[in-house]
C-alpha cells in the first residue's frame, strides 16, 4: 500500500492590505513520494520587515522545488535543515540592509512516518480520536507585551536555529497547519469545536479562516489541513515492490533473446539470485541480474534486489557500476554494465600481499567511494576483497549493494548479521544498528588482509560468537610497514568504534599526508624498525661471546 492523504487549504486577506501569509502542498510522482514524502508548509511573512510577502512566498517556493532536488537517500531532516539555512542567508542577503522575515512550518509525509520543521510563530497540531494536541512551540519572548515578538525566524539571525519533531503517522488521524492570525484569536477549545463539527476538510479549514476574523483577527489568516487516510510502506523495497509488480523473467539460456537483450552465458546461479552476461543491440557487454524462479513469490527478496538497483542510480560515479535505463522491461531484473578486471580478492590469490604503492593506490580509491557513499547516507555493509573490482581501465569499484542500508529508508533488522563475519564490526555481533563506523571497520580489515593475507582478530566462522580484544599488529607478518601505516590500520580496526575514524575522508587525509617515500618495495633496515630488539641482540651476542672467551682462558 501507498500512503494516502487527503489535503485542504484556504488564505485569506482579512483588514491587512496584503497577503503576507503562503500555503504550500506538493504532491510528487508515487516513486519520488516513497523517497522523499509528501510536503506541506505554512509561512506567516512578518509585516514589519521590508517585505514579508515576499520571503514567505519565497521561502515556500524554494522549499517546493529545491527539497525534491537533494539526493533521495538524504534524510528528511537533514535535507530539510540544510535547505532552510540556506534560505536563511538568501533572505539575509536580499534585504539590502531591512530585514527580510518570515516564519515556517513544514511537514513531510513518509510511509508511516512524519517530520515536522518549525521555526517562529506559526502552530501545528494533531486531531486525532477528537482530541487536540500542539506539536510545536512559538519562538516568542514571554515578557507581558512582547508574546508577538519573535525571538527566532528565518532571516531574523545569521544562525538559524529550527525544531525538528518526528514520529509515527496513525491511519485516519489529521494534522493541521495555522498561522498566528488563527490560532492567537480562536484559541485551542473553538479550534476543536470546528473540527469536531465539520468533518468536510474543505468546510473546516474555511470556517476556520472565517471565524478568525468574524472574531476580529485583524492579521491574515491561513489553515492547512491534512488527513491520513492510508498508511505506505514502511520501507523503501516495500514501496519499490508495490510500485513495479513485475514477474520473474524465465530462466534464460545462452542464445536466447530477451526484452531486446542477447543472452550469452549463466556467470553466476545461487540460492538468491541469478547473473547472466548480455550484449546490447551494439554488442556492448552488460550483466542481467534477477532471482531464480524459486523466489517467484518470494517479496523479501524482490525487494532487496530492487533496493540494491535504486541505490545503484543514487551513487553514479567510476567508483561504482552503471546501471542501465531498461525502461522497456517488463520483469523483475536489472541490467549493469561489465567491467573486465579482476576482484581484489583474486587479484590477492594471484600475487598474495599486495605492495605497498599499489596498496596505497587502492586504499585511497576505496576510501574515496566509501567516503561519497557515507556522504549519500547510504552504508554498504559487505565491503571485502571479493566485492571490490580492480578494472583493467585502473578504476576501482564497488560492487553488490544487495545488503546495503539507508536509515529512515531501509528495515533495520538488528538480529540479521550482513555481510562476511570477518569483515563485521564487533558491536554488530551486538546488535547496534547499522553505522558509517561499521563500513569503515570493514575497509579497515580489507585493506589489513590485502596487507598481510590474515584477519586483525582471526577469521570468524559463522554462527561464531567472536571475542575482540587487541588485534594483531599487521608489522608482525609485515616488517616492511612503515610506524604510521600500521598505526593507521590499528586505529581503523579498533574494537570500540569512538576509537575508530570518524570518516573515510578523515582517514584518507592520513594516507594522503604520509611520507610516500616509505611505501617503497625495499623493507627499511632493522635498526631502523626495531632499534632497541637489535641492540639488545648484540649486547647478548657480546655477553655470549666474552663468556666463551673467559671459558676459554681458564681452560687452557
Amino acid at each position: 500500500m501507498s500512503l494516502q492523504l487527503s489535503f485542504a487549504q484556504a488564505s485569506a486577506i482579512g483588514p491587512r492590505e496584503e497577503n503576507q501569509d503562503a500555503v504550500r502542498l506538493v504532491t510528487p510522482m508515487p516513486e519520488l513520494a516513497a523517497s522523499k514524502g509528501y510536503l506541506c508548509a505554512i509561512a506567516d511573512g512578518v509585516s514589519q520587515c521590508a517585505d514579508g510577502g515576499l520571503a514567505a512566498r519565497s521561502t515556500l517556493q524554494a522549499l517546493a522545488l529545491d527539497y525534491y532536488a537533494t539526493p533521495q537517500t538524504w534524510g528528511v531532516a537533514q535535507a530539510l535543515e540544510r535547505l532552510l539555512l540556506a534560505q536563511n542567508r538568501w533572505l539575509q542577503a536580499q534585504g539590502a540592509g531591512l530585514p527580510l522575515l518570515t516564519t515556517l512550518s513544514a511537514l513531510v509525509f513518509r510511509g508511516q512516518r512524519f517530520t515536522l520543521a518549525h521555526v517562529g510563530d506559526c502552530r501545528v497540531y494533531r486531531w486525532r480520536d477528537g482530541t487536540l494536541q500542539r506539536i510545536s512551540e512559538e519562538h516568542v519572548w514571554e515578557q507581558p507585551g512582547m508574546q508577538h515578538v519573535l525571538k527566532r525566524a528565518l532571516g531574523l539571525d545569521q544562525h538559524l536555529i529550527v525544531d525538528f519533531l518526528e514520529g509515527e503517522l496513525r491511519e485516519g488521524e489529521c494534522f493541521l497547519l495555522l498561522s498566528d492570525g488563527v490560532w492567537a484569536t480562536l484559541g485551542d477549545h473553538s479550534i476543536s469545536a470546528i473540527l469536531r463539527e465539520q468533518s468536510d476538510l474543505d468546510l473546516a479549514v474555511n470556517t476556520l479562516v472565517n471565524a478568525a476574523h468574524l472574531a476580529g483577527s485583524s492579521d491574515n489568516a491561513s489553515a492547512l489541513l491534512v488527513r491520513i487516510d492510508q498508511l505506505g510502506a514502511a520501507t523503501l523495497g516495500d514501496a519499490l515492490v508495490q510500485l513495479r509488480q513485475w514477474p520473474l523473467p524465465p530462466t534464460l539460456k545462452a542464445g536466447q533473446h530477451f526484452e531486446g537483450w542477447q543472452v550469452e552465458a549463466v556467470l553466476g546461479q545461487s540460492r538468491q539470485s541469478l547473473l547472466y552476461r548480455v550484449r546490447d543491440a551494439q554488442q556492448q557487454p552488460w550483466l542481467l541480474k534477477s532471482l531464480p524462479t524459486s523466489h517467484d513469490d518470494d517479496t523479501q527478496a524482490a525487494q532487496a534486489l530492487l533496493s540494491e538497483e535504486w541505490f545503484l542510480r543514487r551513487v553514479a560515479g567510476r567508483a561504482f557500476p552503471e546501471v542501465h535505463p531498461a525502461s522497456s522491461r517488463q520483469h523483475l531484473y536489472y541490467v549493469m554494465r561489465e567491467y573486465p578486471g579482476l576482484t581484489l580478492a583474486e587479484l590477492f590469490k594471484q600475487q598474495g600481499p599486495l605492495p605497498l604503492a599499489q596498496w596505497q593506490f587502492l586504499a585511497e580509491r576505496l576510501l574515496r567511494a566509501t567516503g561519497l557513499l557515507h556522504r549519500r547516507q547510504i552504508l554498504h555493509r559487505d565491503i571485502k576483497p571479493e566485492n571490490l573490482l580492480l578494472g583493467d581501465d585502473g578504476e576501482l569499484r564497488v560492487l553488490d549493494f544487495g545488503l546495503a542500508y539507508c536509515p529512515g529508508l531501509s528495515e533495520d533488522r538488528a538480529h540479521l548479521l550482513p555481510g562476511t563475519p570477518s569483515f563485521i564490526a564487533p558491536e554488530a555481533f551486538t546488535g547496534e544498528r547499522p553505522s558509517a563506523q561499521q563500513d569503515l571497520y570493514s575497509v579497515g580489515v580489507t585493506l589489513y588482509y590485502l596487507l598481510t593475507g590474515h584477519y586483525p582478530y582471526g577469521e570468524i566462522e559463522a554462527f561464531q560468537r567472536p571475542r575482540f580484544t587487541t588485534p594483531v599488529s599487521a608489522n608482525r607478518y609485515r616488517p616492511d610497514l612503515p610506524d604510521w601505516l600500521q598505526h593507521s590500520l590499528e586505529r581503523a580496526v579498533a574494537a570500540q568504534p569512538e576509537e575508530r575514524y570518524e570518516t573515510a575522508e578523515e582517514w584518507l587525509l592520513v594516507l594522503e599526508q604520509a611520507d610516500r617515500r616509505e611505501l617503497s618495495l625495499r623493507p627499511r633496515p632493522l635498526l631502523e624498525r626495531e632499534p632497541l630488539k637489535v641492540w639488545q641482540t648484540l649486547a647478548a651476542a657480546s655477553l655470549l661471546i666474552n663468556l666463551v672467551l673467559v671459558y676459554w682462558l681458564l681452560h687452557r
